[in-house]
């Protein structure tokens, strides 16, 4: 198994799961909705495109021991909402573990990225992975911050990442 993922680990409403290659049309919603890459530039405009770089780089993670996103499923149904977990992260030449989470679309506004990131939180405090998490989010994405903030992160510093200006969000153990 990975190293720094969380499958197989529940929260009140969610499963998390290893993303698999069969999980791709069920996210390809994601990346078809506009808003969701609203804030973040540099991605492919082509939702497949988009969506195949993403998988490449969540199945490149797990292989590489740097963390991964977990497949997000409603208990009780095989429903895909979103992709949640811990990322080991390069900002400013310092490695760091991220929580990142994004989430289908059809479910926002109903506290699942906040579930998903609190259990994230809690699970690398308890293992003991790192002694702060950080959330790295693009400057205007308010609603993420609000995600970051209801966690307990703090803002820390606002740096250049992959050509963003982003907000570093964190928590320390």
């Amino acid at each position: 198994m990975p190293a720094y993922v969380l499958f197989n680990e529940e929260s009140e409403r969610l499963l998390f799961k290893e993303v698999k290659d069969s999980d791709f049309e069920d996210w390809l919603p994601f990346h078809e909705e506009p808003l969701s890459s609203q804030y973040w530039s540099g991605l492919p405009s082509d939702p497949i495109t988009a969506c195949k770089e993403q998988f490449q780089r969540i199945f490149e993670r797990y292989h590489k021991n740097l963390g991964g996103m977990n497949a997000l499923f409603l208990k009780g149904s095989n429903t895909l909402v979103g992709l949640c977990g811990i990322l080991i992260q390069e900002v400013d030449g310092k490695q760091e573990f991220e929580i990142g989470y994004s989430i289908l679309p059809n479910y926002w506004r109903q506290g699942y990225a906040f579930e998903a990131a609190e259990k994230c939180k809690k699970v690398a405090f308890n293992k003991k992975w790192a002694n702060s998490l950080i959330s790295i989010i693009q400057v205007d994405n308010v609603p993420s911050q609000k995600t970051a903030i209801k966690n307990g992160m703090f803002l820390d510093f606002t740096t250049t990442y992959h050509n963003n200006q982003v907000h570093i969000y964190r928590i320390n153990a």
